[in-house]
């Protein structure tokens, strides 16, 4: 496991804030057609939000018009600041103790196989809004018996009590992204840990050793290669085993100027390293993102997971 770094300020005069061209590999398509209208019309008709269209997700189009989203719940406002995200921030509302039904009831009109739940940040609770994701959980099982679930969790400061009340609803695979390197953490998202997300990875399966661990990383802060490889190297040794890396994309003049652009080579690069230090499965790419070919991974590795549990 990597020593866990003394976090260094970075100087903003130090910051090229110069617009970087973008480069070919980075295409994103527009989203449309018929079955994206009526996942539109569905989240409206329910009051939902999804991640994909307040974070900006560049695989929009895609996973839309193949009848996947991925939900955000615990209200649209996000308690914390971080530099990269597009997602309102602010003082949130009460906690909606509707939502998880109104969730639940959307993944089965969709009738999907696998389910990608997230949220906000809920900094003004204990919990983190914890039992809202066990609600969903057990929701969609009730609605949609054999309908995986997949939660993107906040860190919920290291809280291994919120952790436990996730965990014991039992998703098929608990995420939670690290985003950057430690380095970077106080000018990318400045209210995060590192430890935090260290003390949640590394417990989910202490508590559940049958449940798929899941992070990702974004590229293109300012971070150096060798510094990416040596927080892969952590999350294996905290035992994740799905990877996701991805090309950070300014969503506007405000938010932090990209550093750099990855090549293909280098994703490529990055997802052999994965595979080759133990990760079960590893996205890399320029458009990847957490919830990037989410399905496919549950259904492939839980094929493993029935041999090893004979579940």
């Amino acid at each position: 496991m990597s020593v866990i770094p003394t976090r260094q300020r970075v100087d903003p005069e130090k910051i090229n804030t110069t617009p970087l061209r973008r480069p070919d590999w980075i295409r994103v398509r527009a989203p449309a057609g018929e079955t994206y209208a009526n996942l539109v019309t569905l989240m409206r008709a329910k009051a939902l939000h999804t991640v994909c269209e307040e974070a900006m997700c560049p695989n929009m189009g895609e996973c839309w018009g193949s009848g996947t989203a991925t939900f955000l719940m615990l209200g649209d406002i996000c308690t914390r600041t971080c530099g990269f995200c597009d997602i309102k921030h602010g003082r949130p509302e009460a906690l909606d103790w509707l939502e998880p039904e109104r969730v639940a009831q959307a993944v089965r009109a969709m009738n999907l196989k696998h389910a990608v739940i997230t949220s906000v940040n809920r900094d003004d609770r204990r919990d983190g809004g914890a039992p809202i994701f066990a609600m969903v959980i057990r929701r969609i099982r009730d609605l949609l018996p054999g309908c995986s679930v997949e939660v993107l969790i906040p860190d919920f400061k290291g809280s291994l009590e919120a952790l436990k009340i996730v965990m014991d609803a039992r998703p098929e695979i608990l995420n939670h992204n690290v985003e950057t390197v430690p380095r970077l953490f106080k000018q990318v998202q400045p209210q995060d840990h590192y430890e935090w997300s260290a003390a949640i990875l590394s417990s989910a399966k202490k508590l559940d050793p049958e449940v798929l661990t899941k992070s990702g990383i974004m590229v293109g802060l300012g971070e150096e290669v060798e510094e990416v490889k040596a927080v892969m190297r952590d999350l294996r040794a905290w035992g994740v085993d799905i990877l996701t890396i991805g090309q950070y994309l300014q969503p506007s003049k405000k938010h932090l100027p990209i550093a750099r652009y990855y090549t293909p080579e280098e994703f490529k690069a990055l997802r052999d390293y994965g595979r080759e230090i133990g990760f079960r499965w590893v996205e890399s790419a320029p458009l990847v993102r957490s919830s990037y070919h989410a399905a496919e991974q549950v259904r492939a590795l839980s094929a493993v997971h029935r041999k090893l549990y004979g579940s």
